[in-house]
C-alpha cells in the first residue's frame, strides 16, 4: 500500500473557536448541596392545627444539625392555616446549619439557588460580547434561570443566542448605533 503525503490537504478550521462566541453554561452555577423539603404537616395536631406549645417543644428537642449544609424549602402541604411566625421559628432553627432556606417548594428552592448564583456574576464583563447560553445540561436548570440570565445579559451583550456554539437560536442582537 502506498501512502502519499500531499501539501494540498487543507487545514481543518474551527469556525466556532474563531467566531468569538462566549459560551455561558448555567449548569456551571448548579449548587451541588442536598435539597430538602421541610413539611410542617408533620407538626400539625390531627392534621389540622399547629399547637404553639407543642411546636415550640419540638423546635427545642429536634436535632437541627441534620440540616448542616443542606438547602431547605419549608412549606405545609396540608390545607391548614399556619401562622407566619411558625415559618419564622423554623427559619431561626435552620439558619445556623442550612446553606439556604426558602419558603415554598423544591422548585422555589432551585430558583433561589440560581438567583443567588447569578447575582455573583459580573455581567458588565460581557459588554460587546456574542454570548451563547448553553441549552443542554446534565442537571435540570429552571426556566427562570434562563429568563434571568437573559434579562441581565441584554444591557451588555452584543448578541445573545441559545443552544450550542455550533447550532444556535438567535435571541437578541444589539441595534447598530
Amino acid at each position: 500500500m502506498l501512502c502519499l503525503k500531499t501539501d494540498t490537504m487543507e487545514d481543518i478550521i474551527n469556525r466556532v473557536a474563531k467566531s468569538g462566541l462566549i459560551s455561558l453554561d448555567l449548569e456551571d452555577f448548579y449548587h451541588t448541596g442536598e435539597r430538602v423539603l421541610y413539611d410542617l404537616k408533620d407538626n400539625l395536631f390531627m392534621g389540622l392545627i399547629l399547637k404553639e406549645k407543642d411546636f415550640r417543644e419540638f423546635l427545642k428537642s429536634h436535632d437541627w444539625t441534620n440540616y448542616k449544609g443542606k438547602n431547605v424549602a419549608i412549606t405545609c402541604t396540608e390545607d391548614a392555616v399556619i401562622p407566619t411566625w411558625a415559618y419564622m421559628l423554623l427559619a431561626i432553627q435552620l439558619e445556623p446549619y442550612a446553606n439556604l432556606i426558602v419558603f415554598g417548594n423544591l422548585q422555589d428552592l432551585e430558583q433561589k439557588l440560581y438567583d443567588e448564583a447569578l447575582s455573583k456574576i459580573n455581567f458588565e464583563s460581557f459588554s460587546g460580547a456574542k454570548v451563547v447560553v448553553k441549552g443542554c445540561s446534565k442537571v435540570a436548570v429552571p426556566t427562570t434561570a434562563y429568563v434571568e440570565v437573559t434579562r441581565r445579559l441584554r444591557p451588555y451583550a452584543q448578541s445573545i443566542m441559545f443552544g450550542e456554539p455550533c447550532s444556535t437560536v438567535p435571541l437578541y442582537k444589539k441595534p447598530k448605533e
